[in-house]
C-alpha cells in the first residue's frame, strides 16, 4: 500500500481517544501518523526489511497500549499510537503486492520481512499495489471520519495527505516506467545507492 493510506491509518486509529480522551487525541494523531511512516524510511535501505518488523511492532503495542490506558500521559499515549501505526502499517503491507517496481506483473513474494521467523512474508494482493485504485479508496475511506473531526492544521494534514494519494495514483504506472530511464542517466558513484527495483528495464 502507499504511504499516504499507512498514514491515515495510523491517524484513523487514534479516533476512539478524540471520544474518551479529547486532550490527548492530538498526540494520538500525530503519533499514529508518524508510527504509519516510520517503517517506509527504510526504503533506500532495505526496504520492507530494515524498519520493517510484523510481530515485534505488534507485541510493543500491546504493552503500550494498556500502559497508556492505565496512565494517559502524553509520553504513554504517543508512544502507544506511534506503535500501533507502524504495526498496522507492516500489518497492511503483507495484504498488498510483492517488493517490485511494478508489482502488478506479480513477479515478487516477498511482501515484508518477519525479523521474528526469520524470512520474508508472502504478499497476499487484496490490495493489486500501491497506488491502485482500491489503495486510494482505501485512503479516502479513512480520511473522510478524519475529515470530519479534525480541524485546523490536523484537517490540513489529512487533506494534504489525501491529495498526495490521489496524485501518486494517477502517476505510479508512468512512474514505475520512467524510473529505469531516470536510473541509466544516474552517474556510476549513485548507482550502488539505488534499490535494484529501480534499474528494473522494461515498460508497464
Amino acid at each position: 500500500m502507499m504511504l499516504p493510506t499507512h498514514v491515515l491509518a495510523g491517524m484513523a486509529l487514534a479516533l476512539p481517544l478524540w471520544a474518551v480522551n479529547p486532550e490527548l487525541a492530538p498526540v494520538g494523531f500525530v503519533a499514529g501518523f508518524l508510527g504509519g511512516m516510520f517503517p517506509d524510511l527504510d526504503l533506500y535501505a532495505g526496504h520492507r526489511k530494515t524498519l520493517h518488523y510484523p510481530v515485534y511492532y505488534a507485541v510493543a503495542a500491546v504493552i503500550a497500549v494498556p500502559l497508556a490506558a492505565t496512565v494517559p500521559s502524553t509520553a504513554t499515549v504517543a508512544l502507544a499510537f506511534f506503535l500501533l501505526g507502524a504495526a498496522c502499517h507492516t500489518a497492511a503491507d503483507v495484504l498488498g503486492a510483492g517488493l517490485e517496481l511494478r508489482p502488478w506483473e506479480r513477479n515478487s513474494d516477498r511482501a515484508v520481512y518477519s525479523h521474528y521467523h526469520g524470512a520474508w512474508v508472502r504478499p497476499r494482493r487484496l490490495v493489486r499495489y500501491d497506488g491502485a485504485v482500491e489503495d486510494l479508496a482505501l485512503s479516502a475511506a479513512l480520511a473522510v471520519p478524519l475529515l470530519v473531526v479534525l480541524t485546523g492544521r490536523l484537517w490540513l494534514l489529512v487533506a494534504g495527505t489525501l491529495a498526495v494519494a490521489l496524485g501518486y495514483t494517477l502517476l505510479r504506472r508512468p512512474l514505475a516506467a520512467l524510473a529505469p530511464r531516470v536510473v541509466r542517466l544516474l552517474p556510476d558513484p549513485v548507482l550502488p545507492y539505488v534499490p535494484d527495483r529501480y534499474r528494473e528495464d522494461g515498460g508497464v
